[in-house]
């Protein structure tokens, strides 16, 4: 397990870079390597967290949509269900995800929230150019995309002049599957799409094409698909977000009612914490030192408004 392996970091200049990882651009002077990281499928933890709740004989799963919730003498009383069943309840937590505002408003509060298109593509390296031991790699230096002539007209044509210029920070990606998997997974947020959460989310034709050309800044070979892009599968959902980028946790407005909510890009790496410590308010349990720093009423203090108006970095991951 990873508990054995050395935590802490690495810089490697580029005599080291060079020896580690030679797939990487000769550009890089240097790279920050976190060695105790890694990554698992957010769809494979939901499922056995589901699968472990079932076998409690206290969970009764539904699949309904939540359109009202009852408050009486200022505290949770019950829920509405579209199907128009009623479930009577003094405790409802609110862990849903970029509908969270929404589903507050219900119970009369309004979150401080944004959301963000962010999208991900996974291709199927075919050729074989990025090996499957590779970490994940971020490229953390702005860069732009080489269009040629006719396509810049293109693209300013179409409306695409996000495209054109200097393009954000953070074009990373990382192998997908086992082994013998041909996939390579990779993220490029540059719309900066701030909007009300929809479904279907709102697709990119171009993105696959754009990823690649930014990868290529980092990986030089990757550049072969440019002419004949492989097999790519594009998805994505929403980082739903506080304007400082912490989560809300803990109880908010009427009596009986919780937050789980605002997870960002890093829902992974907290809900198992977050569902702990939403747990704790709940049952009364010990909290930790740290309980107040995720707490809705966080904003009622000026000092920390102050801080979070001074600050220069959004804490985006």
């Amino acid at each position: 397990g990873y508990e054995s392996e050395p935590d802490g970091i690495d810089i490697l200049h580029r005599a080291a870079l060079r020896s580690h990882y030679p797939y990487l651009s000769t550009e890089a002077l240097a790279a920050l390597h976190v060695r105790r990281a890694g990554w698992f499928s957010a769809q494979q933890l939901g499922a056995w967290m589901l699968d472990a709740a079932g076998e409690s004989d206290n969970l009764h799963h539904l699949v309904d949509t939540v359109v009202d919730i009852e408050i009486n003498a200022g505290r949770v009383a019950g829920v509405v269900l579209a199907s128009g069943k009623r479930i009577t309840t003094d405790s409802v937590i609110n862990a849903a995800g970029p509908m969270a505002g929404m589903v507050a408003t219900l119970a009369g509060i309004d979150l401080p929230l944004h959301s963000e298109v962010h999208l991900k593509v996974a291709y199927r390296d075919h050729r074989g150019l990025i090996p499957r031991e590779a970490p994940m790699l971020i490229w953390s230096d702005p860069q732009g995309i080489e269009w040629d002539a006719e396509e810049r007209e293109a693209l300013a044509q179409a409306g695409r002049g996000d495209l054109l210029g200097e393009m954000p920070i953070y074009c990373h990606g990382r192998p997908e599957g086992g082994a013998d998997s041909p996939y390579f997974v990779a993220l490029w947020e540059y719309h900066g799409t701030v909007r009300e959460p929809t479904w279907p989310i709102p697709g990119d034709d171009l993105y696959p094409e754009v990823v690649a050309r930014g990868l290529s800044k980092m990986i030089p070979s990757f550049a072969a698909y440019l002419d004949g892009l492989p097999h790519s599968t594009v998805d994505g959902g929403y980082y739903t977000k506080t304007r400082e980028n912490r989560p809300l946790i803990g109880p908010a407005g009427p009596d009986g009612f919780y937050l789980a909510c605002a997870y960002s890009g890093f829902g992974v790496m907290v809900a198992a914490g977050a569902a702990d410590l939403v747990s704790r308010h709940i049952t009364g349990d010990a909290l930790p030192e740290y309980a107040d720093a995720f707490l809705l009423s966080r904003y009622e203090d000026p000092a920390y408004m102050e801080e979070i108006n001074q600050a220069r970095d959004s804490g985006q991951l």
